[in-house]
């Protein structure tokens, strides 16, 4: 049933995708137009609308706001740490496996906050989970590359658990916990984006990691009109998507019965 979810998500992601899916209609209404159908115009203005829709307002924000304003980092650093768990999704191992060296995409702050707080708390495990996410792919891991960069980084081998099967969020989650075997009054830190960071947060409480303490970083949204509009287009694009996928993610999870509620609660159950 794993394995079917997986393969599901990604095949239905690629026509479902904003920006793929506004195409496909566009190129939908410019062939019914050839043919003589006029309601193909209305199916190049819904194209073109959707793509000036992200030129003239900030949407992409909007959407971006409540995922990276559910939880902010604690006001004080909790002065103990069993564990600091950071997720895959900064890594690209595919780049990493033809040139050679670790190369890293816009959430690569998830992998330098991981050694900024593997040497504040010296006695915590760290934990990097992240295997293979995409159906092309070649023999390199996520973790593999994380393996790579650490140790290049200083951070020693034998201090990190790198956890190389999960696929997605949830199977991070699941995983974690079994190596973990996570213990009330422990205490873990979840590093991950922060509009990543409500669907994380809702599996890994799911998953048994009920006091888990959210990291966030790689915001992308501000509170100001200069933040709203000071990123290019395809950069607003890849916010839309990525907010757009993360709001069907919450859903897809609480239907699959992942997660115990749509949003988490920013307090820890029983707090």
């Amino acid at each position: 049933m794993t394995d079917f979810a997986f393969l599901l998500s990604k095949i239905l992601w690629f026509p479902a995708r904003p920006g793929h899916f506004a195409l496909i209609v566009g190129f939908v209404g410019l062939f019914m137009v050839w043919r003589g159908r006029r309601f193909g115009r209305w199916l190049i203005l819904a194209c073109l609308g959707f793509f000036l829709m992200l030129v003239v307002t900030p949407v992409n924000q909007w959407l971006l706001l409540p995922l990276e304003d559910r939880f902010a980092r604690p006001a004080e650093a909790p002065p103990r740490v069993d564990a600091i768990i950071v997720l895959g999704g900064a890594v690209e191992q595919n780049i990493t496996e033809a040139r050679g060296i670790p190369s890293l995409n816009g959430a690569a702050e998830r992998m330098t906050e991981g050694v900024i707080l593997a040497r504040r708390y010296p006695e915590a495990r760290v934990v990097f989970t992240g295997g293979q996410g995409s159906f092309v792919h070649g023999g390199v891991t996520e973790a593999d590359v994380a393996r790579q960069l650490w140790t290049a980084m200083g951070l020693p081998p034998e201090r990190v658990i790198y956890e190389d099967q999960a696929r997605n969020t949830h199977e991070n989650a699941v995983l974690t916990a079994r190596l973990l075997a996570p213990r009330p009054g422990q205490v873990f830190l979840l590093v991950t984006s922060a509009s990543h960071m409500p669907r994380s947060v809702a599996v890994f409480r799911a998953a048994g990691f009920r006091d888990i303490i959210p990291w966030p970083v790689n915001f992308r949204t501000g509170h100001s009109w200069a933040s709203w509009y000071d990123a290019p287009f395809p950069e607003r694009l890849g916010q839309f998507e990525w907010a757009f996928r993360e709001w069907i993610g919450l859903v897809a999870y609480r239907l699959m019965g992942r997660t115990d509620s749509l949003l988490p609660s920013r307090e820890a159950p029983g707090r």
